[in-house]
């Protein structure tokens, strides 16, 4: 076990970064736990089929953000176009005026245009730039980067390397790495599938996941004779990665020195957000409140296992024996996401007087299901549903209809903002 007396002194508690795909994602992510959200604009970011945000939007979320002490990072990380130089500095001034906290980029023409145009808003280094050596982090570090995005390639033996260099002869910079989410098959997510085949650009946001889709071999001269390299009968997946989980090896990750701990995510839904950030927040503060007595909590690990998700993997990050095997492991070839609960609903309010909790409805349930609700500070605990009102106040079977306001009764007091989910066993 990772004790403290490991830790630098000159080190400060990790930064916990989540992700913020529209504003309500945002709120979720402050409430349940992070110390930092990112998130994109409707243009300029690597996530154009996230919600995003439109300046009115992102200027709410900063506000919401900094009024909880959360700072607020903006992705500007395509890889841009000549036509793309042209919008830049107005759009980085305006970024600025919101009072966000960093810029997150990846091309060195928008990094001088940055640096140009607003020098006293930190820069952070995407994971596109594909840094994964510390002569590599050092030299960004020169060039006054605050903050370099590790690439998921590495091990954390690696990781501790680059921390030392980049320590050194008046050369700093923050460390960030990826602990949680999805994995694109592709060095550090730089991809030409989705062009090559719809015109989709990965690099400049617009990714249509070619990966993710089922593939055969067929032999040139064979002409629609398919040749099976499938594990099971639903195809094969070969190009689409597990996804990363490093809630294991945290006291390790913490004990390297990293900076801050990013959550993947602003294409994930607000069950994924909230439920994520909570385990990964709650195992943090558990192992810096007593690094030589901290186990991990199972029930958090099981938290985990609630979402929408691909079979876990640790990918690269442990030593390099382990990190070939588990290399040789990263690709999915299971039958796709796993979803053992359903996100059904979001607590509005709750009335102590009566018990009655108002939900907004995300999925259909009914009388007679069995939901578990869990809050940003509050634990999981199951409810059956006996009776339930919609907001005519009359009484219903179903909550069938997308986002309708719904009331019932609650067997114990609830927080605003709790996620309604009924377990797949229950249904």
């Amino acid at each position: 076990m990772t004790s403290l007396t490991t830790l630098d002194n000159n080190w400060s508690k990790p930064e916990l970064l989540a992700p913020a795909g529209d504003l309500e994602k945002l709120r979720m992510a402050v409430l349940y736990g992070a110390d930092a959200v990112y998130l994109g604009g409707k243009g300029l970011s690597l996530r154009a089929g996230a919600g995003n945000f439109s300046l009115e939007e992102m200027a709410e979320g900063v506000a919401f953000a900094h009024a909880r002490g959360v700072r607020v990072y903006v992705a500007v990380n395509i890889f841009a176009h000549n036509r793309d130089l042209e919008i830049i500095p107005g759009y980085l001034r305006q970024l600025k005026e919101l009072g966000v906290d960093g810029l997150i980029v990846s091309d060195p023409g928008v990094i001088a245009l940055a640096q140009a145009t607003v020098p006293d808003l930190p820069l952070h280094l995407s994971t596109q730039a594909n840094t994964i050596n510390w002569a590599s982090a050092r030299f960004w570090a020169d060039q006054g980067i605050k903050r370099i995005i590790l690439g998921r390639e590495l091990t954390l033996d690696e990781i501790r390397t680059i921390r030392d260099k980049v320590d050194i002869e008046n050369i700093s910079a923050e460390l960030e790495i990826f602990v949680h989410g999805a994995m694109c098959l592709s060095y550090s997510g730089r991809c030409y599938l989705s062009r090559y085949f719809n015109r989709r650009d990965a690099n400049e946001g617009d990714c249509s996941q070619p990966c993710r889709w089922r593939y055969v071999l067929m032999e040139e001269k064979r002409p629609g004779h398919y040749l099976p390299v499938e594990q099971d009968e639903r195809g094969t997946y070969l190009l689409s990665s597990k996804d990363l989980c490093l809630l294991p090896y945290l006291p390790e990750i913490v004990a390297s020195g990293i900076d801050s701990l990013k959550i993947e995510g602003r294409m994930k839904s607000v069950h994924y957000v909230a439920t994520v950030v909570r385990a990964y927040r709650q195992a943090l503060d558990a192992f810096w409140a007593d690094p030589a007595g901290y186990v991990l909590d199972p029930n958090l690990l099981a938290e985990l296992d609630k979402v929408s998700h691909r079979e876990y993997t640790s990918a690269f990050y442990m030593d390099e024996d382990k990190a070939r095997q588990e290399a040789d492991r990263t690709i999915s070839l299971d039958k796709g996401y796993v979803r053992s609960y359903d996100f059904v609903g979001l607590v509005l309010d709750y009335e102590p007087a009566t018990g009655v909790i108002r939900v907004e409805q995300r999925d259909p349930f009914r009388v007679g299901d069995t939901l578990e609700i869990i809050g940003p500070k509050s634990p999981p605990f199951l409810h059956k549903v006996e009776a339930m009102w919609n907001e005519a106040g009359e009484m219903i079977q179903v909550a069938r209809h997308p986002q309708e306001k719904v009331t019932f009764q609650i067997s114990q007091p609830v927080e605003p903002w709790s996620l309604v989910r009924r377990p797949k066993h229950y249904s």
